[in-house]
């Protein structure tokens, strides 16, 4: 029986934070599903159909390099219900630091009480990446600076496109 994980996010855009969870969880899954969660009160700065994007072309060599299938899915529910339908045993939760893992662990408890037969595991972000956060990266490049240590070099550009007219 195939090991289904699940990493779920915004993703609103990939970094190299997000790069080293997946680099991570490859290695703990057979199929690594990447589930950008949509809300209808956010409004993202990348529409649904780029954020797909990047995590393809970002994280499928990093799956293919491992030997672990990628999909990537959006959904609009509660995290365990995506998991479930996607057949996945795991939640994969990447951790920067002790602010994150209270928030997880309380987040944790809620959906093994709500879906028991699904296990979370943290993964510790590599010191490198720790201070990354999409909301900073957005944040840099709205301001015209320089995300290329931050973000993918393919994410990078989009983000210098997507604020060029600004500067």
């Amino acid at each position: 029986m195939p090991r289904i994980a699940l990493y779920a996010g915004s993703f609103d855009p990939v970094t190299n934070g997000h790069i080293d969870v997946v680099r991570h969880a490859v290695r703990l899954a057979d199929r690594l599903v990447l589930a950008i969660g949509v809300h209808p009160g956010k409004a993202p700065l990348f529409p649904t159909e780029e954020r797909l994007a990047m995590l393809e072309e970002t994280c499928g060599p990093i799956g293919r390099d491992a030997g672990c299938e990628i999909a990537c899915i959006t959904f609009d529910n509660l995290v365990v219900e995506a998991a479930r339908k996607a057949g996945a045993s795991v939640l994969i939760r990447g951790l920067r630091d002790g602010t994150d893992f209270d928030y997880e662990m309380q987040m944790a408890g809620m959906n093994e009480t709500m879906v028991p037969e699904v296990q979370t595991v943290f993964l510790p972000a590599s010191p490198a990446v720790r201070p990354i956060t999409a909301t900073l990266v957005r944040q840099i490049a709205g301001m015209g600076g320089d995300v290329a240590a931050f973000v993918p070099a393919s994410v990078a550009a989009r983000l210098k496109q997507r604020f060029s007219s600004k500067f």
